[in-house]
């Protein structure tokens, strides 16, 4: 039997469809990604740290504690200072801070430094001290800890890592906005718990910039002989009464901390990024500054 014209056509149809369906079967459709692939076997992982939990007397539960040694720890004769980093967890800032001490200690150009990053649970609670500002209390309801946490730091984590690793030298102590907050307060208030501070962009809005205004008292007190301070401030964000506002508490920070009497050093930057940008850049060069090469 012999198709009649008009169906001749119509089977040329079927047929062209059951071959273009077979060939898209066959092959990957066009703009769509492939399966992924296995891994090839014989990898192995890329490890630039170890992590510990500490159990904490003073915080009632354990926290997580993230090591960096440097590439010649393993010999026994050398001690290294120690950087103590705020927000130290594996998706917060433990990553890129090690990778900058690395960087920073390359060639010889710079020393080495154990990093001890100390994760956070409840920064909004760990690093914040009361405020009087309602406000403040409705935007972070779980505020207040940091006396606390200041004393779990030195009374508990120090000397747990002194007596686990080689640490030698000068102690530091870093973190960024409401860590940095954190960082400058304990240096105001009890500037024996470190030798160094790295203050980057911290929250000074806090408390209405009661920080800030009670940095010039703060600084009056003992303890600050040769303790060290680099401070970073991001560029202020608008609105322009805002960015005003943050410059204003900035300035005075940065004049309260470089006028002190009392032996304290200080560097402050403006390497001239916004508040989300900033870290990174403050970091290698408060590196350099307190870790370059003896």
């Amino acid at each position: 039997m012999t198709d009649s014209p008009d169906r001749f056509p119509q089977r040329l149809r079927r047929l062209a469809g059951a071959l273009w369906l077979t060939l898209a079967l066959a092959a990957p459709a066009v703009g769509r990604a492939a399966p992924p692939a296995s891994p090839p076997e014989g990898g192995r992982p890329i490890v630039i740290g170890t992590s510990y939990g500490l159990a904490s007397a003073i915080l009632g539960d354990r926290r997580r504690v993230n090591v960096y040694l440097p590439e010649h720890y393993s010999d026994p004769t050398r001690t290294f200072p120690v950087l103590y980093l705020l927000d130290g967890g594996e998706t917060e800032d433990f990553h890129h801070i090690t990778g900058l001490a690395q960087i920073n200690a390359a060639y010889g150009a710079g020393q080495e430094v154990i990093v001890i990053g100390v994760e956070g649970v409840d920064r909004r609670h760990d690093l914040t001290s009361p405020s009087a500002t309602p406000a403040d209390r409705v935007r972070l309801p779980t505020s207040g800890g940091a006396a606390a946490y200041r004393r779990f730091l030195v009374e508990e984590l120090k000397p747990w890592v002194a007596a686990h690793f080689r640490a030698g030298g000068r102690s530091a102590l870093m973190g960024e906005s409401l860590a940095g907050l954190f960082v400058a307060e304990t240096l105001l208030r009890t500037p024996g718990a470190f030798d160094d501070y790295v203050i980057v962009s911290p929250s000074l809005w806090w408390d209405r910039g009661a920080l800030v205004a009670e940095a010039a008292f703060d600084l009056r007190r003992t303890g600050f002989q040769g303790r060290r301070a680099v401070v970073a401030f991001d560029a202020p964000a608008p609105p322009a009464e805002a960015a005003a506002r943050d410059r204003a508490w900035q300035d005075r920070l940065a004049d309260a901390l470089t006028g002190s009497t009392g032996g304290l050093t200080t560097t402050v930057l403006r390497p001239g990024d916004g508040h989300a940008a900033v870290y990174h850049p403050a970091a290698l060069l408060a590196f350099r500054r307190l870790f370059g090469a003896p």
